[in-house]
């Protein structure tokens, strides 16, 4: 073969393993940060869940306290947000959040309370019914968040 078409296919397949080794590198950071992104908005999506957890429950177990009934419709956008636990949450937030459910439905069936009692049974921890729920979230979250990097 002439040498100046073993330079040539030399020059040419140089070119192409150059432009190959660019699309790779493009190809694979381009799909790092879409799972990156994909996963951060997973994660906001679930910080968003469960604070609108957190704050339904706290307005039924403020309810709760002062008020007896025998009406669930006042829950069910609480388990409707279970619901969507389940789908997509760790089994111990899951679980945390049925046993606030569980919690609330049995403050509704207990007495109502007057405030001097709610002070009373905030110093016995009665008002902490959401500790073992935001520990659980706040680990799911981390576990998601050290998979991420």
């Amino acid at each position: 073969m002439d040498s100046a078409y073993v330079s040539a296919l030399a020059a040419l397949a140089g070119a192409t393993i150059g432009g190959l080794t660019s699309f790779a590198t493009s190809w694979v950071t381009q799909r790092a940060q879409l799972r990156h992104a994909h996963r951060e908005a997973e994660r906001t999506r679930l910080e968003a869940l469960y604070s609108d957890f957190i704050t339904e429950a706290s307005r039924l177990f403020g309810d709760a306290l002062t008020h007896q009934t025998d009406d669930v419709t006042a829950l069910v956008r609480l388990y409707a947000m279970v619901g969507r636990m389940r789908l997509i949450s760790d089994r111990a937030v899951v679980d945390a959040a049925v046993r606030v459910e569980d919690t609330i439905i049995a403050t509704y069936l207990g007495p109502n309370r007057t405030l001097h009692e709610m002070m009373d049974y905030a110093r016995k921890g009665g008002m902490d019914f959401l500790n073992e729920f935001g520990e659980a979230c706040r680990k799911d979250l981390a576990a998601r968040a050290t998979a991420v990097r």
